[in-house]
């Protein structure tokens, strides 16, 4: 399936959010993400069924000042 991931096309096999975080080699501990710009919680990414054309962000998050 084809989906947005950080605005940019990517095919799929994944069919929840931690595969496709694994499958594109992010890690999932250091991330926030958020499927159509609704947040998801660690806890529920092996449960977030994906569906083509969602858009997901995984951010990591920035420090400064």
């Amino acid at each position: 399936m084809q989906i947005l991931l950080n605005g940019q096309p990517v095919v799929t096999e994944a069919t929840e959010l931690a595969g496709l975080l694994l499958e594109q080699q992010i890690d999932s501990t250091v991330v926030a993400c958020a499927v159509d710009g609704q947040f998801v919680a660690k806890g529920g990414y092996t449960t977030f069924n994906l569906r083509e054309g969602m858009r997901v962000e995984a951010l990591s998050p920035m420090q400064g000042g």
